[in-house]
């Protein structure tokens, strides 16, 4: 545990469910053994798919599934450990170690999803009336609509090699020297996140120190983070074009098993929703803190009467769970396991990695949390998110190591839907008129950076990536394109200070899951609508909404939100979702 001031005990999470440390010899034997039964699976399989029936086939998938979680294992623990401070040389050289034998070992297993592939689809059909074998419809299914961008197995296994040196060479690059920058607040040295906290300040000085230091640094290192944008663009590009994809999206559209149309249109009603949505809402912040326009520095700031009191830890937990625990007993049991049983690691702490994120590891083991807890609200609703994909892991792993994993879109649903209870838990409490207006702005800017803020996100990558397949970018045009969809976005009520064009440099989704950054927007409109027929019809809702977290990527979403009623291919779906963002805007014009 660690002590922060204000805050209580804040819990740092204890990797030994998976090992005791990494010289540990559990480990060791791990990564041995892992090599050992990916080389006799290799034997025992390679070139020999297309001879065996449905049950030898089932035996197949079975082996590979177990070295998938023996080996995902191994990998979730040197991630998770060298996370906790990416500027240590020994944790770096850790999992830099560690990569580079998995990649190795995933390599040798390159064959099997190839093999499968390259099944006759009748045949396979047929291999698949097995049980044992349809067990596993699902992943089988969701494999073949990869196979059209699939290589030959030489070329897929350079592409895998060649990833150490190239795009996850460069996610370290991007990793390790964010942890490393200093930004200079007032003569003290600050990490990125406790800066980034000072943009929430009531104090406005405060806010346009911690502006100008962000600004400072990013400028600094502007040229860096511009050839590493450069770079991925790049190697993404080459991917791209070699596997026969079109658009600059359509790979994590495949993988979030989501149709391009409804992506386009989730973008065009979000941005034509611009005006009535952030456009709006920042006009009356401006007007409640009695400026003309507001700098870029106070888009955050809380309104004159919040109360900016840090919310000690254990406040925190109790309202999330009291929160959680009023929609459903089950997903507040499962949630008190994160906190009971240290799966959460809190602090922010000099070298840890920023943000915040919920990581599965393997179904045989159990999701961990990490934050970056600073007692802000925002903090609050942060853990609220990250213990959603948190619910969402514990219930899904039960799909097995092949099938666990959720689409993104889905993925923040769960997320942003422990958001929403958390937030109507608070609003139900709320009776003071000043109060429900600070916390309805609060909701209403929360999700404005969901879902305005992620499409304009997603709009800059989509610039950026096309532009970069003209040629090499300058820092100057990606800060030009960073400018333009910010100005889009959050329009003329929002005056942007100097400095605020770099701003882009330390967004991680651009630089380690491409186009993610939708997924966000994806999952409130889908919550909106989900909360709504929640609270029209309570009965029986737990438990379809339960039953869509335990199918993990087991089904489409078309197929997860029928038993609710929700299309998101129906046209109007996302103007639903939208509406309620603008109600609530509505109400807070009305206050």
């Amino acid at each position: 545990m660690s002590l922060a001031p204000n805050l209580g005990q804040l819990p740092e999470w204890n990797l030994g469910d998976l090992y005791e440390s990494p010289d540990s010899p559990v480990f060791a034997a791990d990564l041995e053994s892992a090599a050992v039964k990916s080389a006799a699976f290799s034997a025992l399989y390679k070139g020999k798919l297309s001879a065996m029936d449905g049950a030898g086939l089932a035996d197949a998938v079975k082996d590979y599934e177990a070295l998938n979680d023996l080996i995902g294992r191994v990998g979730s623990y040197a991630q998770l450990y060298y996370v906790g401070d990416t500027t240590e040389a020994a944790r770096s050289k850790f999992y830099g170690d560690v990569n580079s034998k998995i990649t190795d070992l995933s390599t040798g297993l390159l064959f099997f999803e190839l093999e499968v592939n390259m099944i006759d689809d009748a045949a396979l059909e047929a291999a698949m009336q097995v049980p044992a074998l349809a067990h596993y419809r699902s992943w089988i299914e969701n494999l073949r609509k990869e196979k059209p961008h699939q290589l030959d197995d030489k070329t897929e296994q350079l592409f895998l090699e060649k990833s150490q040196t190239g795009f996850g060479a460069f996610n370290r690059l991007f990793d390790e020297t964010m942890a490393g920058l200093r930004f200079n607040v007032n003569g003290e040295e600050l990490t990125l996140e406790p800066t980034l906290n000072l943009m929430q300040s009531p104090d406005e000085a405060l806010r346009k120190a911690g502006s100008l230091a962000l600004a400072k640094t990013f400028g600094d290192n502007v040229k860096l983070f511009t050839l590493i944008t450069n770079t991925l663009a790049k190697d993404k590009e080459i991917s791209d074009r070699w596997r026969g994809f079109k658009d600059i999206a359509e790979a994590r559209h495949l993988s979030n098993r989501v149709e391009p149309a409804v992506v386009d249109a989730l973008v065009a009603a979000v941005r034509e929703a611009y005006p009535k949505l952030s456009h709006r809402y920042y006009k009356m912040k401006a007007k409640w803190l009695g400026k003309e326009k507001l700098m870029h520095w106070d888009r955050n700031a809380p309104l004159p009467a919040e109360d900016t009191r840090e919310v000690p830890w254990n406040d925190a937990r109790d309202l999330v769970l009291k929160a959680y625990g009023a929609f459903s007993p089950e997903m507040a049991s499962i949630a008190k396991d994160f906190f009971d049983k240290k799966w959460i690691d809190a602090p922010s702490r000099t070298g840890k990695a920023p943000g915040a994120f919920a990581h599965p590891t393997v179904p045989s083991a159990h999701p961990y949390v990490l934050l970056n807890y600073l007692g802000k609200t925002r903090d609050v609703m942060t853990l609220a998110h990250e213990l959603g994909h948190g619910v969402h892991q514990v219930l899904a792993a039960k799909q097995g190591a092949l099938m666990a994993n959720t689409p993104l879109t889905l993925a923040e649903t769960a997320s942003v839907f422990g958001e929403m209870l958390t937030f109507q838990s608070l609003l139900r409490e709320t009776t003071d008129k000043a109060k429900r207006k600070i916390l309805l702005a609060s909701k209403a800017e929360d999700m404005i950076n969901t879902v305005v803020r992620q499409i304009a996100f997603y709009t800059f990558e989509r610039k950026v990536h096309a532009a970069r397949r003209e040629g090499e970018l300058t820092p100057d045009q990606i800060n030009a394109m960073w400018m333009e969809v910010q100005h889009e976005s959050l329009g003329d009520a929002i005056e942007f200070g100097p400095g605020y064009e770099t701003f882009w440099t330390y967004i991680p989704h651009f630089i380690h899951s491409p186009f993610y950054v939708y997924a966000y927007a994806f999952g409130d409109c889908l919550v909106n609508s989900l909360y709504a027929r929640y609270r029209e019809s309570e009965t029986g809702f737990q438990e379809k909404y339960f039953d869509m977290l335990k199918a993990g990527g087991t089904k489409h979403h078309s197929e997860l939100l029928k038993p609710f009623g929700l299309d998101a291919t129906d046209p109007q779906f996302w103007q639903k979702g939208l509406s309620v963002i603008s109600s609530l805007i509505d109400e807070l014009e009305t206050l």
